[in-house]
């Protein structure tokens, strides 16, 4: 059977959240839930993988309020979590511009920048909670920056037309997971987090059809540990680095979510990829990772291209009157604030009409002299100092005195894990927060989006509802010696063990690169019918061959990089091939997803409302066979879907 001949399975739908007036359905969602009591609350054991800023908030929260708690993460070190590299800032409707900002407004730009492809009651719930988000924050010291009077000032970012976004500089997500992170070490300190680092989830442990532990590897020594609970959370991430190149750290992977896949999570919107317009350019084969510059820098920063083609000069020397700025041209009421999927688009139109700058070609300008002009570099700097720093050590040149080289590449992913409005996965007791969810950004993520929606996840919304589930089951004590955990055991060690035993002639990296490549081609930037069908009939045939002639040097009892990587990348390149088949199967275009087959005259994405207005959730259905698809119908009471324009 063709991996693209899926079937279609019975719609999934989300039977928690309440109906009735958007406004009040999480209060009383929360009101509806059973509470366990403080006393039963120190018997019951939640397992947290991740400590970004969901997983630690979660780990923290929880352990605040008496469960006992095992945080897990793959770093040295809680606070080295990839979310320690958000620079711009974190979105909150606190109108304190009092430009107009409200909940309903934050809730309505959220919808439509996820092109209407994102559930109502989730994104309202995260507009509300946005408000609390910020307190709970000053409260333990994030050092958010402030106006001359002693006020939070705020800044705006792409897709809005208010200024919501909180920031400390251009290391918003440091000072945030330091937050968390200290709140998880005052509970770590108090007895009720066991706290185990440098470990990697490999196995989901299920129990009568409940998630009850996982199986982990120690990355120091190589040993397998089984870790048993009466509740699972994953807050491991997004899945980017599927692409290789990306802006993510490159230790990030999918294999936590992709383990729970294997053992009925349904896996949703694979296809929905955010390309972020303002990265440092690719420089050449050597690189294995790609660097983000702040959405933060388009309030000051004007994009441009030469409006001749080959125009090769020095971009001071060319006159404004000959330089495009041309999102301020195509999208007069937003600018320069375009949402990121229409800002990529437009610097990839610009590089095909060849007026792409720099050695490649591949490439717009960044420039800040208006500004620099208009409020001073001493303005600027207080801004975006750190962030200009880091700019001129990666390319050596000074955006002070030049404008910088920006183009888009891979950044987050807005598929995940399919959770209902509770975060409970399709796997009873298995919850997903931040980016492994599907839940709340649609098509396309918001700007500053990604910070609000990990804490709302950790610190309010897990908190209640694996309340809930705890109250509402009586869940038995698993055995040690049980025949799920043997078999998770086993499954663990038999597939390093086949691994370590192919003895091939192929780096892991290589396989990596190419699926890469792949994935850039085919599934980047613009997708079309005849390149996801190449990439569908690639991509199985590398898999073989990559169980058949990767090298994993070394054993699995000892600190083996290449063994970690080979795992990633073998649960990648099945990753893969489902993100084609979804983006295959969707024939319109929509947010971070556009087929080439699906777009207006003027070159813009053109939905189908009609057809594709739900969420895709994957079942799995075995290895090598077709996948299952199942439909959640998105309904609409508030935010009507309409033409996605910012002109």
């Amino acid at each position: 059977m063709h991996y693209a001949d899926y079937s279609v399975g019975s719609p999934v739908a989300d039977q928690v959240a309440p109906d009735g007036p958007i406004e009040t359905r999480w209060e009383r969602r929360r009101f509806g839930m059973k509470l366990v009591n403080p006393t039963n609350k120190r018997k019951l054991h939640v397992i947290v993988v991740g400590t970004g800023l969901a997983g630690g908030a979660a780990g923290a929260s929880l352990g605040e309020l008496g469960y006992q708690v095992s945080s897990f993460c793959y770093q040295d070190s809680p606070r080295r979590a990839h979310s320690i590299a958000a620079q711009g800032g974190i979105n909150a409707a606190k109108n304190y511009r009092n430009d107009g900002d409200s909940v309903f407004r934050l809730f309505y730009d959220t919808v439509k920048g996820g092109d209407f492809r994102a559930r109502e009651s989730n994104v309202h719930r995260l507009a509300e909670i946005s408000r609390q988000i910020i307190d709970q924050c000053v409260a333990q010291g994030v050092p958010f920056a402030r106006e001359y009077g002693g006020l939070l000032d705020t800044r705006s970012f792409g897709g809005v037309q208010v200024s919501r976004t909180f920031y400390a500089r251009g290391q918003t997500g440091q000072q945030l997971l330091i937050g968390a992170y200290q709140a998880l070490e005052r509970q770590i300190d108090a007895g009720n987090v066991t706290m185990h680092s440098r470990h990697e989830m490999l196995e989901l442990i299920m129990v009568d059809g409940r998630a009850r532990g996982i199986v982990a590897r120690d990355m120091v020594t190589g040993e397998i540990s089984t870790h048993l609970a009466d509740a699972v959370v994953l807050a491991s991430g997004g899945y980017g680095n599927v692409f290789y190149l990306s802006t993510n750290a490159k230790g990030c992977n999918v294999t936590a979510s992709w383990r729970a896949h294997r053992k009925g999570a349904l896996f949703a919107n694979p296809c929905y990829t955010q390309i972020h317009p303002t990265c440092i350019p690719v420089s050449g084969d050597h690189q294995s990772k790609l660097t983000l510059m702040s959405e933060s820098l388009r309030n000051d920063g004007r994009v441009w291209v030469p409006e001749r083609v080959g125009d090769d000069r020095a971009p001071n020397d060319i006159p404004h009157a000959e330089r495009d700025y041309f999102l301020e041209r195509m999208y007069p009421a937003f600018g320069n604030l375009v949402p990121r999927d229409i800002a990529s688009r437009a610097a990839k139109k610009m590089c095909d009409e060849k007026r792409g700058v720099g050695p490649t070609g591949l490439g717009v300008y960044l420039d800040f002299d208006d500004a620099i002009q208009r409020l001073g570099r001493a303005a600027v700097e207080a801004k975006y100092g750190n962030l200009f720093q880091m700019y001129e050590r990666i390319t050596g040149e000074d955006p002070y005195q030049v404008p910088m080289r920006i183009f888009p590449a891979v950044h987050y992913t807005m598929g995940g894990l399919w959770v209902d409005y509770d975060l409970q996965s399709t796997i009873p007791g298995l919850y997903v927060a931040g980016e492994a969810n599907f839940s709340d950004h649609g098509a396309n993520r918001l700007g500053a989006s990604a910070l609000m929606q990990g804490l709302a996840d950790g610190y309010f919304v897990l908190p209640n509802t694996i309340g809930d589930y705890l109250a509402s089951n009586k869940l038995d004590p698993v055995a040690s010696d049980a025949p799920e955990v043997l078999a998770a055991e086993r499954d663990v060690a038999d597939r390093i063990e086949r691994l370590l035993s192919i003895k091939g002639n192929r780096t892991v990296d290589s396989f990596h690169r190419e699926l890469g490549h792949l994935m850039w081609d085919y599934c980047g930037m613009e997708r079309s019918e005849e390149g996801l069908r190449k990439a569908l009939e690639r991509i199985p045939e590398l898999r073989r061959e990559f169980w058949t002639n990767v090298m994993v040097p070394g054993t699995g009892a000892a600190l083996n990089q290449s063994l970690e990587k080979a795992g990633r990348v073998a649960d990648f390149l099945e990753l893969a091939e489902l993100m084609c088949l979804d983006a295959l199967h969707r024939t319109e275009s929509c947010g971070g997803h556009f087929r080439a087959e699906s777009q207006t005259e003027d070159g813009e994405a053109e939905r189908d409302d009609e057809n594709f207005s739900y969420a895709a959730a994957w079942e799995y259905a075995g290895q090598g066979q077709a996948p299952v698809l199942h439909k959640e119908q998105l309904t609409f009471e508030y935010v009507h879907p309409s033409k996605r324009s910012y002109k």
